[in-house]
């Protein structure tokens, strides 16, 4: 078994098709299904279920897939580190991040690459809820997220502490008052992310709790498009501060207090317990500590 070999395994269980696997890799059929079988001797084990339309992989198919892509993730790994060895000068830095916790990111982000503008960053959206699993399988360098990791080989530094807060337009007849309570929310219209978090279920067990009528008749995809109808004096909302500070600092949104809520949030940096970080991972880490 060799990379090469594994790389063609991958290709074929992510087309389901030898077919469209050859194409992308730009080799004849026979030549593909010639290195499956090859790998297949190899490991004795049938990786395919042969005839499936589209092809499906078997139990040690299956198996072979996790451990395959986490050898190809750690072969990139090691190319990556030995570019490195020349300094910060090139190179990649692979961040994994939910909607809300690359604004706790942004400031570091912006000071690496004025001390490093040769190194490549990625930052990839995705559920928090899989970014551990993609940094245990090298597909990351670090994730960004709101809650301790349950993996043992994940280790999480805190890097930002934040709360949930309320936010109304500008011109909002709240807009003057310093604080309020949840009673004083009963007839707003409140603009409501459309996804489920643990964060939307405390603040509807927060206004049942207080007998309060929590309004939501406007769900968005996004806090980007939560502020924006906020903005636009569609509504209230509540949402990470550390979302609309800049919107705050700027008076183009009002922050008000609600005494009852109190819900911090704190957003940690994931990375491989006991793993030597990359040159450029670590590098942020070092101007996230120093910031």
């Amino acid at each position: 078994m060799d990379l090469g070999e594994l790389q063609v395994f991958l290709m074929v269980a992510k087309e389901g098709s030898f077919s469209r696997a050859a194409e992308r890799l730009y080799r004849t059929q026979p030549a593909v299904s010639l290195t499956i079988r090859k790998l297949e001797d190899g490991l004795g084990q049938p990786l395919f279920v042969r005839g499936a339309r589209p092809v499906r992989l078997t139990d040690a198919g299956t198996l072979l897939q996790d451990y395959a892509e986490r050898l190809i993730n750690l072969r990139d790994e090691v190319k990556k580190g030995l570019s490195e060895l020349e300094g910060l000068t090139r190179g990649e830095l692979s961040l994994g991040v939910n909607e809300s916790s690359i604004h706790a990111l942004l400031p570091a982000l912006a000071a690496f690459r004025q001390l490093h503008p040769g190194v490549l960053v990625r930052v990839h959206r995705m559920f928090s809820r899989d970014i551990p699993h993609e940094v245990l399988n090298y597909r990351l360098d670090l994730g960004a997220i709101s809650y301790v990791p349950q993996e043992p080989q994940l280790h999480a530094t805190e890097i930002l502490k934040d709360e949930l807060t309320l936010v109304v337009p500008p011109k909002h007849i709240l807009a003057k008052k310093r604080e309020v309570d949840v009673a004083d929310l009963g007839n707003e219209d409140f603009i409501a992310h459309s996804v489920e978090s643990p964060y939307r279920r405390r603040v509807i067990e927060l206004f049942a709790r207080n007998r309060t009528e929590l309004k939501m008749p406007i769900e968005m995809p996004t806090i980007e498009s939560i502020k924006r109808f906020v903005q636009m004096g569609m509504g209230v909302a509540i949402v990470p501060r550390m979302c609309v500070q800049w919107e705050i600092e700027h008076g183009w949104m009002k922050e008000v207090k609600v005494r009852q809520l109190n819900m911090p949030r704190h957003v940690y940096l994931v990375s491989r317990r006991g793993a030597r970080l990359p040159h450029a991972a670590a590098e942020l880490m070092r101007i996230l500590r120093e910031s």
